[in-house]
């Protein structure tokens, strides 16, 4: 199940909410944690086995490393051994067919035999799961949050299906004060239902558009360097659209059952360096690789090569973390090793000013990266680099043209001037912060106060393009999100 369908959007989710909003305090976070399995067993109810498993085994873990005391030996050795088999099973089940393809493409250059293994199936958000659960038994070592003796509240984190597919990566440290006491309002509820609807248009409307361009640019076997170009930038715009859209989903959702969960996204496709970029770019992720991989690999205490050593290794694990496949490896190490020249050149802070060429080459590497990033193999990474520098023939393919529509087009060129207006936006805003005027309200005796139309009219839009991305959806083919595979 998927939020952008019409299963979720018109049954599973009216009959939960309906059912959460009847139940008492008492009985929601048991409701929730029923539901995200319902929701986690639609795609597969075998791997609900699994998934109940990892949970069950962080919850002991957790108790065992609390009760043995923070940052004790006892307490390490038993942390290890939670990390241990929550990383063992992440990488059977998300690295074992790479492994075997790997070792077998080297014994048959040598005439050998290839192993047979049977095709292991990826369990759907696995990475995010486990990765939640890894941070609560760290942050339990660290003293950074009491082990908990509630096991729904912590089987209901672990699974909390607003994100489970797709992240944000949430931490346990985080949200224990929330399953006991959190707060349901209108003006939550209203806030979450404008964020989901935000989210589900930049789906619907627009990534599952240029998902169609991408896709057949990257697919041509002769791309031409308008048709790379075309290619490289309908995905850039694609990969922020789907998967920024399916963060603000996941926070509305949130909102509407009274979570407050952290931003993912800050416009990151206005950063003047690939740091500010990771800054704003998958905010979750980012942060967990600097708390828990970083910091453990020794982050800045071992000096200069040490520290440009960890960069480097935390983005090249970083990319491993998305997918068993070298493409994915070699974008992580891309971008760590731009952190690294980054901190090197002193060019690592945050820009008080916009200086277009800055944001110019790191907007070219991070479209460079997602080339990669993208493509099934390094053979049709290396077909789009080779066309996009050859700076040959700039016109598209007859094929391209013969594909390409107006209202892709318009939607591409909406995309971009959408990214461009809100990151200046919101540029320009954090740099010189203004008094924003109060809201219409009505006190106790009537008395009108200011109203803000700009929020009401946005609203309206909202609403009118939610429906409209409804009948969107109801007229096109599935488009899955792309964070799916992670």
């Amino acid at each position: 199940m998927v939020f952008s369908s019409n299963v979720f959007l018109f049954l599973f989710l009216p009959i939960f909410l309906g059912l959460y909003y009847l139940s008492g305090q008492r009985y929601r976070n048991l409701l929730l944690l029923l539901a995200s399995y319902l929701f986690y067993a639609w795609w597969r109810v075998d791997f609900l086995a699994l998934f109940a498993g990892v949970t069950l085994w962080n919850y002991w873990i957790g108790l065992k490393v609390g009760a043995a005391g923070v940052r004790t030996k006892p307490a390490q050795r038993w942390l290890l051994l939670g990390v241990a088999v929550d990383l063992c099973i992440l990488g059977y089940f998300k690295y074992a067919n790479f492994g075997v393809d790997s070792i077998n493409a080297i014994m048959s250059s040598f005439g050998l035999e290839p192993f047979i293994l049977t095709h292991v199936l990826l369990p759907i958000g696995i990475s995010f799961y486990i990765f939640e659960s890894i941070s609560y038994i760290i942050d339990v070592y660290r003293g950074d949050t009491p082990a908990t003796r509630n096991l729904i509240d912590f089987a209901a984190f672990v699974a909390i299906f607003p994100h489970l597919i797709a992240g944000p990566v949430l931490r346990f440290r985080d949200l224990a004060d929330q399953f006991n006491h959190r707060t349901h309002t209108l003006d939550k509820f209203s806030e979450g239902c404008t964020r989901f609807m935000q989210g589900f248009i930049k789906k619907v409307f627009i990534a599952d558009t240029l998902a169609v361009v991408a896709d057949h640019c990257f697919a041509l076997q002769n791309p031409s360097t308008g048709d790379a170009w075309l290619g490289a930038l309908a995905y850039t715009a694609q990969l922020y659209f789907d998967f920024s859209g399916y963060s603000d989903m996941a926070i509305g959702l949130g909102l509407m059952m009274g979570f407050r969960f952290m931003e993912n996204f800050k416009q990151p496709y206005i950063s003047q360096s690939i740091t500010e970029f990771w800054r704003r770019w998958h905010i979750s992720l980012s942060t967990w690789l600097r708390d828990y991989l970083y910091i453990t690999l020794g982050g800045n205490r071992g000096g200069t090569f040490a520290t440009y050593r960890n960069l480097f290794l935390t983005m090249l694990l970083g990319g491993l973390w998305h997918g068993a496949n070298f493409t994915y490896i070699i974008w992580g190490a891309w971008h760590g090793m731009w952190l690294a020249i980054e901190r090197a050149l002193g060019l690592n802070t945050n820009p008080q000013r916009f200086n277009p060429i800055k944001w110019a080459f790191t907007f070219l590497l991070v479209v460079m990266g997602w080339v990669i990033f993208r493509a099934e193999n390094l053979h049709v990474a290396g077909r789009m680099y080779g066309a996009m520098f050859s700076f040959g023939d700039w016109q598209l393919s007859e094929l391209n043209r013969a594909n390409l529509t107006g209202l892709q087009v318009a939607t591409l060129v909406l995309a971009y001037a959408t990214l461009a207006f809100f990151g200046l936006r919101d540029f320009y805003r954090n740099a010189r912060p203004e008094p924003r005027p109060a809201p219409l309200t009505f006190n106790a005796d009537g008395e009108v106060m200011r109203l803000d139309w700009t929020k009401i009219m946005t609203r309206a839009l909202v609403l009118l393009l939610f429906a409209a991305s409804i009948l969107k959806l109801s007229a096109q083919s599935y488009s899955p999100f792309l964070y799916f595979q992670f």
